[in-house]
């Protein structure tokens, strides 16, 4: 079995790397150059625990290479971003730029399946273009959508042992994708349709944007209320039905920060919970931000000088190196734009370089900080004491009691 992965992101090349090792001849396809170098000399170019020894393994073993170009495969993957155009339209360009130039590899009883996250209709989309463009496959090739689940930090576990949901544009394409992630899936396949695998998708995502919204929210009522949000959560979720998740500065990654306006764009009128979740915590980041600065002027009144502030954290979730759509971002860039010429030192302790911040250490930031600003919930982050002397925002938990 031959398979060509067309991006080597966050999910593609973890995907490439997990399917090469079962017996599968993977071609990864990028349009960097620099990420294709780095793949071919075994060098992993994102953080993810033991997926770099993996990536030696296959390229010794010849099981993977990375491509400016796809090759001749016998099923091809779809892993490419959606992002955004205009008021938060998904933007599925890449989705048909990367399904264009796998068309005149395209033979009869090859498999292509659409790993990204995509608006409903799109692999029906795809499908009506691959036809098009080379009539002669209609009914000759099979076309799937296949979304993953995988959290950042433990994406070989999940790719292994998490289910999927895999629907074709018909039930010989489900039977054929099926197939192939049998290879090196443990968790169970749930056969669907295309257009249900899509929504079930979004809907994972959105749900889970609508449980953090809710405990985000809580969390602001309480700042207000004068109540630990921590202590309360931990007392409601005594209860045998309720599972409140903790609150954070936002929503972050390009999944749950993002997923849901694929469905609110395509139903506005219909999808009014799923808005006002979104809506929630994108301003959760503002009123973080909102209260650092207010921390910074009643510092400068009392103190006499401006404060040294340290902001800890960039990425979206724990101790891991994916900065996108990161609230954390947003609120440093916030705050500096208002620091008024304090000394703003931001610390991420999974990046070794930023191309927009300066970076420091966290523990020489923790020390030479008069407000200290926790805004993701990295494990190095736990083993700093706790100490009065010091303004402590702790948007996340860090110190939770």
């Amino acid at each position: 079995m031959k398979a060509c992965f067309m991006g080597l992101g966050y999910i593609g090349l973890p995907t490439a790397i997990i399917a090469a090792k079962h017996g599968v001849k993977v071609t990864g396809v990028d349009i960097n150059p620099a990420i294709v170098d780095k793949t071919n000399a075994g060098e992993l170019h994102i953080v993810e625990p033991g997926l770099a020894e993996y990536l030696k393994e296959v390229v010794a073993s010849g099981a993977l290479k990375a491509s400016l170009v796809p090759v001749e495969s016998d099923a091809y993957f779809m892993v490419v971003p959606t992002p955004f155009k205009g008021n938060h339209q998904p933007d599925i360009s890449f989705v048909e730029s990367a399904t264009r130039a796998v068309l005149p590899f395209l033979k009869e009883g090859d498999l292509y399946v659409i790993e990204s996250t995509s608006p409903i209709g799109t692999t029906e989309r795809m499908a009506n273009l691959i036809f098009s463009e080379r009539p002669e496959l209609e009914g000759k090739i099979y076309i799937a959508y296949c979304p993953e689940r995988v959290l950042p930090g433990n994406v070989i576990h999940e790719l292994v042992h998490n289910d999927r949901v895999i629907g074709g544009i018909d039930e010989a394409s489900t039977a054929k994708a099926k197939e192939f992630y049998s290879l090196f899936v443990k968790g169970e396949l749930h056969g669907s349709n295309a257009r249900t695998a899509e929504m079930c998708k979004l809907t994972e995502n959105s749900s889970r944007d609508v449980q953090i919204a809710f405990a985000n929210e809580l969390s602001m009522i309480c700042d207000r209320a004068g109540i630990n949000v921590w202590d309360l959560i931990r007392l409601a979720n005594k209860h045998p039905r309720v599972n409140i998740l903790q609150p954070g500065c936002g929503v972050g990654g390009h999944c749950i920060a993002v997923d849901p306006y694929f469905i609110t764009s395509a139903f506005p009128e219909e999808a009014r919970l799923i808005a006002d979740a979104r809506s929630i915590n994108n301003y959760k980041a503002d009123w973080c931000a909102e209260k650092v600065v207010n921390a910074m002027l009643r510092f400068e009144i009392e103190h006499g000088r401006k404060p040294v502030v340290a902001m800890m954290g960039l990425a979206f979730k724990p101790d891991i190196d994916d900065l996108r759509e990161s609230p954390a971002k947003y609120i440093v860039s916030k705050v500096m734009l208002s620091c008024n010429n304090s000394r703003i030192l931001v610390v991420e302790p999974n990046v070794t370089e930023h191309h927009v911040y300066k970076l420091t250490d966290y523990r020489k930031a923790y020390e030479e900080a008069d407000i200290v600003v926790f805004l993701t919930a990295h494990t190095p982050f736990k083993e700093l004491p706790w100490t009065d002397s010091k303004v402590i925002l702790d948007f996340c938990g860090i110190f939770r009691k």
